[in-house]
């Protein structure tokens, strides 16, 4: 078995699911991820009642159900066709780069994650829900924020990672 899967796999892998979210077999709604954080957290902290908790309430929990799918779908993907299941908090990449030390990572993780969160809850939606979805609908929207967030990608990892 290969140690990763073809991008040209990837790809059709990420078009069947976007389809089947369209379709009414399947979720009958867009691909998203970040609106189910804020539900969890409306949840969390008894916020439904309130207007925003209202808003995130039907898309909010079907993402819940989307990102657990999600965290299964690369468990079983690492288990079974790459073999490549490791538990680790320090990746190779991060210990050559920038240090050995697990709260320095744990810490820029929390900020990393953090920041794309509130970002995407800023811009009404996520990478899944303005890139896939929206791309996939040929909406200029998720064109322009799909060519963007691959630009500051590339900048934000020649900054962190400079000897790459």
């Amino acid at each position: 078995m290969p140690k990763r899967i073809n991008w040209w796999q990837g790809g059709i892998l990420i078009a069947i699911v976007v389809l089947l979210s369209f379709s009414t077999i399947g979720a009958d709604r867009p691909v998203g991820a970040s609106t189910g954080i804020a539900y969890l957290g409306s949840e969390m902290f008894g916020l439904g009642d309130t207007e925003y908790g209202k808003k995130v309430l039907n898309s909010g929990s079907w993402e819940i159900i989307f990102l657990i799918g999600v965290l299964i779908g690369g468990f079983l993907t690492s288990v079974f066709v790459t073999k490549t299941f490791k538990i680790r908090v320090l990746p190779p990449l991060w210990k050559k780069h920038k240090n050995s030390s697990v709260p320095s990572r744990l810490f820029w993780s929390f900020i990393g994650g953090f920041l794309v969160v509130f970002g995407a809850r800023l811009a009404g939606g996520c990478t899944s829900g303005h890139f896939l979805s929206g791309a996939s609908q040929t909406a200029v929207s998720g064109l322009i924020f799909g060519g963007v967030a691959i630009v500051v990608l590339i900048i934000t990892g020649r900054l962190f990672y400079k000897n790459l």
